[in-house]
């Protein structure tokens, strides 16, 4: 007896045809006047900084312009004042961004938490870094800060207490503490979006096992959010180290108080030392270059592991 036997129908495709070049330049085509804005309103802004740096060039001396070679940049890290500027700028990025991220940690711990109201209480959680760099340091200047009719004076006033002239006392704590207040909420939804985005079941297997909550956090909410804390810290660093809003606005760049982007403000527009100001701003941008080159591998390893899980 024949056995009748079906053929199985095949479903090996056909080999693609490679695109043409033409097919691909087609796609990309539209893309070419954006990426040729972008090229023109920042690479040849920075080319010309970087030509500039090597330059003496102060426009009260036009007759001395000249090639300056690696002078400027000596000048950025040999000079009192411009070097005094650099340590600032770093114990002001440094002290910024270890408070916003343990302050954003403590809030964002806190909203993860269910409670009525939560929602309003997020969105004014949040509102600080929506206000404006400028109008964020003169509310703290003004509103806060002021010996005579701020807030905090008013309060101590209240309470019998002193009336300290906050700006004058502590500066860098004045200008840390308003820069605390606007970045904190960044850190805080970086922090939020890396606990909702923890898996539930070996939490509450924790809880199950009899763990308590300062065992899960320190065992497996803290290490989950490692990646989110390098993130928060980087991109922070990023804005931070080229703040000049709050320097300039509290106290113009006095007390001691003088970062780097505020003395490049001061050596390009009252000493009109150019080349100087250029050198000063081309180590800046090469500070947030590495700072950002930092950054996106943290990004890229987010993105690694959530397509793993």
């Amino acid at each position: 007896m024949a056995v009748l036997t079906r053929e199985r129908p095949t479903t090996d495709r056909p080999p693609p045809v490679p695109r043409k070049a033409t097919d691909r330049w087609a796609r990309r085509a539209p893309l070419l006047p954006a990426l040729l804005f972008l090229i023109i309103i920042t690479q040849l802004p920075f080319i010309a900084t970087l030509v500039i740096s090597f330059m003496k060039w102060n426009s009260l001396d036009p007759g001395g312009r000249g090639f300056a070679g690696f002078d400027n940049y000596v000048n950025v890290f040999t000079d009192p004042d411009l070097r005094s500027s650099v340590v600032n700028t770093v114990v002001l990025t440094a002290s910024v961004v270890l408070i916003s991220l343990v302050l954003g940690l403590g809030l964002a711990l806190v909203l993860d938490k269910k409670f009525r109201g939560r929602g309003l209480v997020r969105t004014m959680l949040i509102a600080p870094f929506l206000v404006v760099p400028v109008a964020a340091a003169l509310i703290w200047k003004h509103a806060l800060y002021n010996p005579e009719y701020g807030l905090l004076n008013g309060i101590l006033n209240w309470l019998g207490g002193p009336q300290p002239d906050w700006i004058s006392s502590m500066p860098m704590t004045a200008v840390v503490a308003s820069l605390v207040w606007q970045w904190t909420p960044f850190m805080m939804l970086i922090l939020l979006a890396g606990l909702q985005s923890r898996p539930v079941e070996p939490v509450e297997a924790a809880r199950i096992d009899g763990a308590s909550p300062f065992q899960i956090f320190r065992y497996l909410t803290f290490p989950h959010l490692r990646q989110y804390l390098e993130l928060g810290g980087l991109l922070g660093s990023i804005y931070i180290v080229q703040n000049f809003d709050a320097v300039f606005t509290i106290t113009s760049g006095g007390l001691g108080t003088a970062n780097l982007p505020y003395m490049i403000y001061q050596t390009f527009y009252q000493a009109h030392e150019y080349g100087e100001a250029s050198a000063a701003g081309v180590i800046v941008v090469a500070g947030s270059i590495i700072i950002a080159t930092f950054a996106l591998r943290v990004v890229s390893s987010l993105f690694r592991d959530e397509a793993k899980s």
